[in-house]
Formats: structure tokens, C-alpha cells, sequence
């Protein structure tokens, strides 16, 4: 993950899409400091969850990550990370309409790790169950509904492999 990570940040600075800071640009990093095994403990004991192995290693790898272009939320630091209902309620009131109360209900119990205050945003969802796995979705209103990856891993490489498109279209 890490490498992922450093390929986006180089490849978002070589873009240029978003004005960055003098260091991530000298660095060609837009990562933070990781969180230490402690804050990542605090954090799931406050939200009486534990996060999913790779989210951990996210964490540990840098503890926030700056939006690489316009249409990727920022990944928030540790002491951000809260549930949506607590940061954004109207959006989960939003979704729990007739014909779209499913991903109200999906809303309803994720935990946002991005884009808090912005146009989009990464949750993660909690399994109900033991036979479940954790949801990454990344949201937007104005993407119609949640575009659902496999985990966060396939995300960045979803997003590298965006970026490298723009690269080669230039």
C-alpha cells in the first residue's frame, strides 16, 4: 500500500491539478505522519469498533492523505474519523427515502474516514454480521449513489489508474 500510495502522491504532484504544499510538493508526498499504535486503539475504542487490517495499515503508513484531484476526498486524520450520522446527518435523511432507504441504512451505520466537508466521501461500513466483510464506498451526491470497492487497496488503484489516464491524455 505504501507504494501505491507514493505513486499517486507523484503522480498528483506531476499533474498539477490542485495547488499543494511547498513540502508535499518537495517531498512528492501527501501523506502526514502515521498514527501510532495508540491513537488507531483510542479511535476504535471510542467508536466501539476495530477497524478492518488494511485501514490499520493505511493508518500506520500515514495518518491522513491529502485529495490527489478534484474528484477524491481527502483521507482524514485519526482524530477526525467519526460516524457519518455525527458529522453529515442530513445526508443519511436524504437516503432514507421509499425506493433508496437501503443506503440510508448503509449510511446510517458507516464511519467516514474521508472528504468530511467535502463534495465527496470515503466510508467505511461495518459488517452486521460474522459472514460479512467491511464496505468501502466512496460517495458523492453528485455521483449517482455509492460506487463500492472491494477494499482499499483496489480503491488506490483505482485511483492510480485514473491518474495515469489523465497522464497519457496530455
Amino acid at each position: 500500500m505504501n507504494s501505491l500510495l507514493k505513486q499517486i502522491s507523484e503522480k498528483a504532484i506531476a499533474l498539477g491539478d490542485f495547488e499543494f504544499t511547498q513540502e508535499q510538493t518537495e517531498n512528492k508526498w501527501l501523506g502526514t505522519k502515521p498514527a501510532s499504535e495508540a491513537e488507531i486503539k483510542l479511535t476504535e475504542k471510542r467508536l466501539g469498533i476495530e477497524f478492518p487490517t488494511d485501514f490499520r495499515q493505511f493508518l500506520s503508513i500515514t495518518n491522513g492523505f491529502s485529495a490527489p484531484n478534484d474528484i477524491e476526498p481527502t483521507l482524514e486524520s485519526i482524530n477526525k474519523i467519526d460516524f457519518l450520522k455525527n458529522i453529515d446527518s442530513y445526508i443519511i435523511e436524504a437516503y432514507s427515502v421509499d425506493g433508496i432507504e437501503n443506503i440510508g441504512k448503509q449510511l446510517e451505520q458507516s464511519i467516514i474516514v474521508g472528504g468530511i466537508n467535502q463534495e465527496q466521501q470515503f466510508l467505511l461500513i461495518p459488517p452486521n454480521s460474522t459472514n460479512e466483510k467491511w464496505k468501502y464506498w466512496k460517495f458523492a451526491n453528485w455521483h449517482p449513489g455509492e460506487e463500492e470497492h472491494k477494499n482499499l487497496e483496489s480503491y488506490f488503484k483505482e485511483v492510480l489508474n485514473f491518474m495515469k489516464e489523465q497522464i497519457e491524455s496530455e
